[in-house]
């Protein structure tokens, strides 16, 4: 059964970082717009698969949901610290970088101070233009059919896992965002043999915990590259993440922003942490030494075939140099290779109809994350992710979370402040 109920002038789809920074947002903000989030999980998460206990932060701390845009904030990290009893204790670690599962444990005690603008459990299926200024949005709540309807739409839906063409995730293939659950579901009798793909941050630690984890099993590190490559977290390069960085990289002509993005690819995308990389060789040194090698690392190599068996699942690896095939059989294979983003098209429906696409068929976006839309379709849709091409490396990333917040309530607010013949006009 379908049946309508409010009308919002924000309804924002998804419920993670992102919206969870718009949502305190408009929560500390004056006369702020109706709102509501709809996200299909049951409750609030953020990559929960990968909390592992002695895993860190690569950003820091003061970008959290709130400080780069009110310092003064009741949602800070900091706040939360004191109100937690550990802030002197944080001092005194002397660090910008917080456990990911204290990060976490953060946004969850920020996302419970705004509850009231969420709808948990509630997955949008669709999205139909009414009028001019007005669409409904298509909730499955799982007992029925709800339609809800708004003059604003912030998609923020996050990413989807990676898989390597033709690999199928199943009780013995995972994708790396799934590996406490999967660990948790293994019975009793522990793998002796685990394949991990992937040159990233998320592939060394996978690697580092699985090790750690079962210690008489071989964890075999397959990626394509010679050696893991460190990330670059220096001070100058992190400027592209400022977020000043993201006008310099919208106004560039498009030759330079791809330019920018290959050359600072190493600050985000397949490198690993310094200390870890360090780690991982000390161990695969020491076995050596010790003549008990269970770390093996399978470098300049690719992963060319999976395919389950009735024990386990049997893997074949090829070295780039030489073409030459291994095949191993493992208890376990896990895939740490990233993420996709997702295409707002599968949501969006008759409304792409109104949407600008590039040559290279993305979505045309404005400085201020609004979709840029052919007369016909008043209605804002504002985009938290996937807007790499048009803003930069940090469109979906932690780092310009709480700017990106306050510039799309802005922007959502001067245009239902505007006459309709004074609106801002999209720009291609």
């Amino acid at each position: 059964m379908v049946h309508t109920t409010a009308e919002y002038d924000v309804i924002g789809v998804g419920f993670g970082p992102s919206n969870l920074a718009l949502a305190v947002a408009l929560t500390e903000s004056a006369e702020a717009p109706s709102a509501l989030f709809l996200e299909r999980q049951a409750s609030f998460g953020w990559h929960r698969g990968m909390l592992l206990d002695d895993a860190t932060m690569q950003v820091s701390f003061l970008k959290d949901l709130v400080t780069l845009r009110n310092p003064s904030s009741r949602f800070s990290f900091l706040n939360y610290l004191h109100e937690r009893g550990r802030l002197v204790d944080f001092i005194n670690h002397k660090t910008l970088f917080p456990l990911r599962v204290e990060f976490h444990d953060y946004l969850e005690w920020a996302a419970r101070q705004v509850d009231d603008l969420v709808r948990y459990g509630h997955e949008v299926i669709g999205v139909r233009r009414v009028a001019d200024d007005l669409v409904e949005v298509l909730v499955d709540t799982g007992t029925g059919t709800i339609v809800h309807r708004a003059r604003n739409l912030v998609l923020a839906t996050g990413l989807q896992p990676s898989l390597p063409p033709g690999v199928v995730a199943d009780e013995r293939i995972w994708h790396s965002r799934d590996l406490l659950h999967r660990v948790a579901a293994l019975g009793a009798e522990p793998p002796k043999r685990i394949v991990v793909v992937g040159a990233g941050q998320s592939a060394a630690e996978v690697t580092a915990f699985l090790h750690d984890r079962y210690a008489d099993a071989e964890v075999w590190a397959v990626y394509s590259r010679f050696g893991y490559s460190p990330a670059d977290d220096s001070s100058f390069a992190n400027r592209i993440f400022d977020p000043s960085a993201v006008d310099d990289f919208y106004d560039a002509p498009g030759w330079v922003k791809d330019q920018l993005l290959t050359y600072h690819a190493n600050t985000n995308y397949s490198v690993v942490d310094s200390e870890l990389i360090a780690e991982l060789y000390r161990r695969s040194y020491r076995e050596q030494v010790l003549g008990r090698p269970r770390l093996r690392m399978m470098n300049v190599s690719r992963l060319v075939g999976a395919v389950s068996t009735p024990d386990g699942v049997r893997v074949t690896v090829e070295a780039l140099a030489t073409g030459e095939q291994t095949v191993l059989d493992a208890d376990i294979l896990v895939c740490a290779t990233g993420y996709d983003p997702v295409e707002p098209a599968t949501l969006l429906g008759e409304l792409n109809a109104f949407c600008r696409r590039d040559a290279a068929g993305r979505l045309e976006v404005d400085r201020d994350y609004r979709v840029a839309t052919d007369d016909g379709l008043g209605v804002g849709i504002y985009l938290q992710g996937g807007t790499e091409h048009s803003h930069g490396i940090s469109s979906s990333l932690l780092s310009n979370g709480a700017v990106r917040a306050a510039e799309i309530l802005d922007a959502i607010r001067t245009r239902a402040d505007a006459p309709a013949n004074a609106r801002p006009v999209a720009t291609r």
